[in-house]
């Protein structure tokens, strides 16, 4: 009765502090969501548009969601588990009426027939002793299965906020091609009059005229590409946000600002910041833990088991001293003969652990190559916007010596059209670089799994 009533105590304490340890988690978890978004690194593009969308996206994209109710999910998984380790308490009580034939006998004494109600109140304990931390094997491992998950949700964030920055720059470079393109489909507007009325004085030939229609229809039908290609973009990241409708809102083109100075080498324990690898770790513990939980199987088990409570025949007499119940005891079980199941279990498990370290083995020089490809990206996007810019200031230069020739009478209307038409398809190039090395960028981050470029080779994460 003592010991029965030192376990009840046991379970009363233990339980609240479980409960306080998981909302403790769970804020946790919150906080960790912020983290994950990692506003501070975004802030450094210099756009409050971006900043304020990827806010948004925070708040209401569906994927993002979906992982945060993941990570509850599991959360409650090992709330489950971990319900395992803790004694069992439960009231089953009974009310009914025995009818007896007169089948019972002891010697010459046979007991007659009769009927009589029962009563039974019990409170029912059952604790499995944990003698071998079989179940706490296994809190563990569904708590490794937890930062998986954890981890799985982090990638998302990473993944989804540079996925969405990407194409929020190629909105922004698409609003400027078009801008472009109709300037130079009204260029090449004007060609074409010129070379009509030349071709009219018999200046040029016919196919000359064929020539420039022929590029002028090139050039709308770019356009009506590039309309296509906003559509696109403005319905992704309608769905990033989480609109039915409307234009999600962006920038112009010649307010973004470059990242510059970031750092070209990075030491290989970068990859220890990457979601990937974290996950692989996690998994190579959980399979420990799933291998010594197979071994433990061939192990006996025991459990504590006790009820007291009421047992009477008569309601009237259900509250008496003698009609108390109690019985306590121990249960030790273990299984003789399974038919090979547990040892085939436990081979699978080792087997699972190998694949799970050849999957690390491998996260490991995958990771190095991202990173790796990631740094070559961003130097080839870096140099590339380099000399466009200078080509740009090439044809600038060009473009201006057109109009001075012209204004001295050496140099025709056409021939302006034709540099200003080079001018512009150059700055085309210029853009696209610019943008490319913006997305650049991007795709380091994610390289290095979600972390301050900046801060890499200056601190621990």
């Amino acid at each position: 009765m003592k010991k029965f009533l030192i376990i009840l105590l046991t379970l009363v304490i233990t339980v609240p502090a479980a409960c306080a340890k998981q909302n403790k988690n769970e804020i946790k978890h919150e906080q960790d969501k912020i983290h994950y978004l990692n506003i501070e690194w975004w802030e450094k593009y210099q756009d409050p548009i971006l900043t304020t969308n990827i806010k948004k996206l925070y708040e209401v994209n569906y994927d993002l969601k979906n992982t945060d109710l993941k990570v509850k999910e599991n959360e409650q998984i090992v709330k489950v588990q971990f319900a395992n380790e803790l004694p069992n308490l439960n009231f089953s009580g009974s009310l009914g009426r025995q009818f007896r034939s007169s089948n019972q006998q002891f010697g010459s004494l046979v007991i007659p027939s009769f009927a009589q109600y029962n009563y039974q109140l019990p409170l029912t304990m059952s604790y499995e002793i944990d003698i071998w931390g079989e179940n706490r094997l296994k809190t563990k491992s569904i708590e490794q299965q937890l930062d998986i998950i954890k981890q799985a949700e982090r990638a998302t964030y990473i993944s989804l906020t540079s996925d969405f920055t990407s194409d929020y720059f190629n909105l922004i470079k698409t609003d400027k091609f078009l801008e472009i393109q109709n300037e130079l489909i009204k260029l090449q507007t004007e060609i074409v009059e010129k070379t009509t009325k030349k071709y009219d004085t018999g200046l040029c030939t016919i196919n000359e005229v064929l020539a420039e229609q022929k590029l002028l229809t090139q050039l709308k039908e770019e356009k009506n590409n590039l309309e296509d290609k906003q559509d696109t973009l403005i319905n992704s990241l309608r769905v990033y946000l989480s609109m039915r409708d409307g234009i999600p809102e962006r920038t112009s083109y010649e307010k973004l600002v470059l990242l510059t100075n970031i750092p070209m080498e990075y030491d290989t324990s970068v990859i220890e910041n990457r979601p990937d690898y974290i996950q692989e770790e996690a998994n190579i513990k959980r399979m420990g833990f799933d291998v010594r939980i197979a071994k433990k199987e061939f192990l006996p088990k025991f459990i504590i088991y006790g009820q007291i409570g009421l047992n009477a025949y008569d309601l009237g007499k259900l509250f008496n001293s003698y009609s108390q119940l109690f019985n306590a005891g121990i249960l030790p079980s273990i299984d003789l003969f399974s038919g090979g199941r547990k040892m085939a279990f436990l081979k699978l498990r080792k087997l699972q652990y190998e694949e799970a370290l050849n999957n690390y083995q491998k996260t490991i020089l995958d990771s190095i190559k991202e990173i790796n490809l990631g740094l070559s990206e961003y130097k080839t996007a870096m140099k590339n916007y380099d000399e466009s810019t200078e080509r740009l200031k090439v044809q600038n230069q060009i473009y201006n010596l057109a109009v001075s020739k012209k204004n001295i009478g050496a140099a025709s209307d056409i021939d302006i059209l034709y540099s200003k038409e080079a001018q512009l398809l150059i700055e085309k190039e210029q853009i696209s670089n610019k943008i490319n090395y913006l997305i650049s960028t991007i795709s380091l981050y994610k390289a290095v799994g979600g972390i301050d470029l900046y801060k890499i080779n200056t601190q621990n994460i």
